[in-house]
């Protein structure tokens, strides 16, 4: 179903942290049908600022006549808890104030979005998840659930993500944070506060997305006697308008936390032990330029997961690779499932 849906949890909803939201609403939307076994679902988790439509924005790897399609597969995309598409966040209205959030919504973890997936997978009648994907924020959400229910996951396909998010990784996130808390609006209790700081921290995060090589070739100037009105300002700008139309300030400070939380060895002993836990096949693909998080993080995942195989993407996109070099993907998880890993690591290197 290409349209977005709403599953309404009324019961309360009891976060890692101890808090609790009254209620819960979850947007996603789901493509195909379940068949008879029930073995044929692909589960996207999807990254910050993205939503539960995959056919929209991983166009490619995702939709009609695309590896993973409709026809043969029951594909679901649930919006994560904190963002602004249909699912509890920020600005829902507080059934104990009648207002909205704003920042007296709890902060949540990725724990806590696996549990609002676990409602909705109880919910669409999912027993088993024969395939589950995510790169970034999203690669995050599958590790973890492969890790809460191992038996449930059956193959684990982690993109351009990290056990635990980096020193360089908070790092970042809190300099996006600190925009947005400089511009005073963030405080004021309203849809739009923190818009001005929102524009300024997708700049920054523009800077770890990408990399020299792809600012210096989409955005080199023609004109040599140019000193102001570089492409560059225009594109930095123009991506922090976009991103203020469409999403609000309050669910970007809250997801960010989000990230910067994730830790898989958090109370497991340790990131390794918490890895070794997985039991899903799983293909742990590295983008080599990528900035945000470098290749190292996911040759980590590769030797720390029992059943992993690994591939290697040279992307001139870096981190947005994953969003972007979608024949590469395609190519390369058909190679994995032609793959017999049988508790043996096997590499996959190719280049796009």
């Amino acid at each position: 179903m290409n349209t977005l849906q709403i599953f309404n949890y009324q019961q309360e909803f009891v976060l890692e942290s101890g808090k609790k939201l009254a209620q819960l609403e979850i947007g996603f939307h789901t493509y195909g049908k379940l068949n008879k076994n029930k073995d044929n679902v692909v589960w996207v988790c999807h990254a910050l600022t993205a939503n539960s439509d995959v056919f929209d924005w991983w166009k490619g790897l995702f939709g009609e006549g695309n590896h993973f399609n409709p026809d043969e597969h029951f594909i679901v995309c649930a919006n994560i808890l904190g963002s602004p598409y249909g699912t509890s966040q920020p600005l829902s209205i507080n059934p104990v104030t009648g207002q909205p959030y704003y920042l007296s919504f709890p902060e949540i973890s990725v724990r806590d979005i696996i549990k609002a997936h676990q409602l909705l997978a109880e919910h669409l009648g999912v027993e088993s998840i024969h395939i589950i994907i995510g790169g970034s924020l999203g690669g995050q959400q599958a590790m973890e659930w492969s890790i809460i229910e191992p038996d449930r996951i059956k193959n684990l396909i982690l993109i351009a993500t990290n056990a635990k998010h980096s020193p360089w990784g908070i790092a970042f996130n809190e300099s996006q944070r600190m925009a947005i808390t400089t511009d005073r609006s963030f405080f004021a209790n309203q849809p739009d506060g923190g818009a001005k700081g929102l524009k300024v921290a997708r700049s920054i995060a523009l800077l770890s997305y990408r990399g020299y090589k792809t600012y210096a070739l989409t955005q080199q100037e023609d004109d040599d006697k140019k000193i102001d009105d570089f492409k560059a300002s225009s594109y930095q700008n123009y991506q922090g308008e976009k991103l203020v139309k469409r999403f609000n300030a309050y669910s970007y400070w809250y997801l960010s936390k989000v990230m910067d939380s994730h830790n898989v060895g958090r109370g497991r002993n340790g990131v390794e032990k918490a890895l070794s836990q997985i039991k899903a096949r799983t293909l742990v693909i590295g983008i080599k330029t990528d900035l945000l998080f470098p290749l190292e993080e996911q040759q980590f995942l590769f030797r720390h997961i029992p059943k992993a195989a690994f591939a290697e993407l040279d992307s001139f996109y870096g981190h947005d690779g994953f969003l972007i070099e979608t024949e590469f993907l395609t190519n390369v998880i058909q190679s994995f499932f032609k793959t017999d890993v049988k508790g043996k690591i096997i590499e996959l290197q190719q280049s796009a």
